[in-house]
């Protein structure tokens, strides 16, 4: 019952969370981009961002509309989970730790000319049979790609702790400083994962000298 309760209790903390932003939606890997039509700030500093308008609003006189994408947001599979082990990776009574991201969203802003994009991932820490400390720091990435090419990249060590007397915890990741060029197109995407480090790069062709 008390499980069922703390479940509850974090969904209703998601909510607050999205909640306070305009433009957020779960929706996961199926989650579409959506309109942003923005105009620039005016001579004040303030700015007029109607956000998910189907058709833009004309101009106000001297100032032209950036209108593009809120990219949608995936948590891929294969970058969905962290494990940290004590000993062997190929025993599983060596595990420390497994945490996992499940879902995330995002809301766009602009400012006319790049796009700013406040990214929430909602994810589970579990301690292992092994064993875990107290307080741990998760390798998260978040990354802006058109098609195979990156716009943005960045990782942080998210710093987490286990609730004294607890085996496994919610958590909810905030990054506000993904930031990109505005009119991203139809094909950008948010990509949140674990940094799972020593990735092999790939070896260059060894270039024989001339005699």
């Amino acid at each position: 019952m008390s499980g069922r309760i703390s479940r509850l209790l974090f969904s209703a903390s998601l909510v607050a969370v999205l909640s306070g932003c305009s433009s957020l939606g779960f929706g996961g890997d199926k989650q579409p981009a959506t309109q942003v039509t923005v105009q620039p700030q005016a001579d004040n500093g303030s700015a007029s961002v109607p956000v998910g308008a189907a058709t833009p609003a004309a101009p106000a006189a001297g100032g032209a509309y950036v209108a593009g994408k809120c990219p949608q947001v995936v948590v891929r599979d294969e970058g969905s989970v962290h494990q940290v082990y004590k000993g062997a990776k190929t025993d599983p009574q060596q595990l420390s730790y497994q945490a996992s991201l499940v879902q995330a969203t995002r809301q766009c802003t602009t400012n006319g000319t790049s796009l700013n994009i406040t990214v929430v991932a909602q994810g589970r820490l579990v301690s292992g049979p092994a064993g875990m400390p107290s307080a741990v720091n998760l390798p998260i990435k978040v990354e802006v790609m058109d098609g195979e090419k990156v716009l943005y990249t960045d990782t942080t060590s998210f710093p987490l702790t286990m609730p004294p007397g607890e085996s496994t915890t919610q958590f909810l990741y905030t990054d506000s400083k993904v930031t990109t060029t505005g009119g991203s197109g139809g094909f950008t995407q948010v990509v949140v994962s674990f940094d799972q480090g020593g990735a092999q790069k790939t070896k260059q062709p060894v270039k024989k000298k001339k005699k």
